[in-house]
């Protein structure tokens, strides 16, 4: 009998597990039961918390820490990862600006900013990064890339003729809330030098940037950054709707006096409208999440050396198809022709189509409650893993 060739290739369990992790549960569980199979471990990312460490460890990558601020101002220390070429920073916006560093009670969107975010770019610029990777997900912020933006040194004003400062110091009615972005009238940006240039038709002279989206939402609108997000980041009704005058005001006026629009371009309203910012004030190049993660690690090749992959998240439901790893995997294994199984914490009616995989197993099967799956992820992973063996 020829010997059986498994490619485990999870997410991670969001709030258990990291893809990592998962991944070695379920090996530990087939293992018990095809002790002869050769098995091997990718783990994949779409973008979002993760991406980083696991970019990282499949690259050989050093993490590099720098003084940041979070989404409230507040110093931190922020942490991503330097390839080994020395020229690539692979930076997770969320090690900033993400929502877990911000207390339930102490959310505040009108003010929550991207700031920390550019503070990290800039310290790979100076490092000597020629490229920048960026994973947009978990924000606990709706600013568009309005404070990403003004730690590059953009200026945003309210008044017709703000007064030039090259110094970089805030002048008069110089914007710096989120919220009042509704007042937006100019925008100033830095030139090679580092001057504030008037009406520029370049964006800041900066290192090649990727930005890995896990959403294709547009910056406005229903499927937009605030009415899509921005109430699970702890934005009232009031706030959201003057969060999104912001949005639009800040995208009239980039387009007015940046001479770019990507408010309708797919990704856009990643992370809080982060993705219109990377793509207006940096040039950036948005890319869905798995594509460049699975590139990094080399997961096709590992596809085509597999008889059977098997891949997983905490929760299968209608936004895996909308650009998350499980569905990457899935997707990329059917194009060569291999059996794809998934393992998943729960899958919600109506989710991802059953023709996508050959089967799926459920850690919150009745009478386990999905919290006590969570409790125990690890566990239940293998006795899934044992019983897929089985199956196979």
């Amino acid at each position: 009998m020829l010997e059986m060739r498994i490619l485990i290739a999870p997410d991670k369990f969001k709030g258990s597990l990291s893809a990592g992790d998962v991944a070695d549960c379920i090996a530990a569980g087939l293992r018990d039961v095809l002790p002869d199979a050769t098995i091997e471990v990718v783990p994949v990312a779409d973008g979002g918390e993760g991406t980083a460490a696991l970019i990282g460890e499949a690259c050989g990558g050093e993490w590099i820490t720098c003084p940041a601020h979070d989404a409230l101002g507040r110093a931190i220390d922020a942490r991503y990862v330097c390839l080994p070429d020395r020229a690539t920073a692979v930076i997770e916006m969320s090690a900033a600006a993400g929502i877990w560093r911000i207390a339930p009670d102490e959310r505040d969107l009108l003010r929550a900013n991207t700031s920390g975010v550019g503070e990290m770019m800039k310290d790979a610029a100076k490092r000597g990064a020629k490229e920048i990777l960026i994973g947009l997900g978990g924000s606990a912020t709706n600013d568009g890339g309005f404070g990403m933006a003004r730690a590059l040194g953009f200026r945003f004003y309210g008044a017709e003729h703000p007064p030039l400062r090259s110094s970089g110091e805030a002048g008069e009615h110089e914007l710096e809330r989120p919220g009042d972005l509704n007042k937006l009238t100019r925008i100033f940006s830095p030139d090679a030098s580092g001057n504030l240039t008037a009406l520029s038709r370049q964006v800041c002279v900066f290192p090649k940037i990727s930005a890995a989206v896990d959403v294709r939402n547009p910056l406005l609108g229903p499927r937009g950054a605030t009415h899509t997000f921005g109430r699970q980041k702890g934005g009232t009704p009031d706030e959201l709707e003057i969060l999104e005058t912001a949005l639009k005001r800040l995208a009239d006026v980039v387009r007015r006096d940046l001479g770019s629009d990507f408010r309708d371009t797919p990704g856009a309203g990643a992370a809080g409208g982060l993705g219109f910012g990377l793509m207006s004030f940096c040039g950036a190049m948005v890319r869905p999440g798995f594509d460049l993660v699975a590139e990094m690690v080399g997961l096709e090749a590992a596809v085509r050396r597999a008889d059977v992959v098997i891949t997983g998240e905490g929760s299968l439901d209608q936004q895996t198809l909308e650009g998350k790893a499980p569905a990457g995997v899935a997707r990329l294994a059917r194009k060569m022709g291999k059996r794809v199984f998934a393992i998943v914490g729960c899958a919600a009616d109506g989710g991802t189509p059953p023709e996508l995989f050959d089967g799926i197993l459920v850690l919150a099967i009745p009478p386990i409650a999905r919290e006590e799956s969570m409790a125990r992820t690890a566990e239940l992973l293998q006795e899934r893993a044992r019983e897929l063996a089985q199956m196979m």
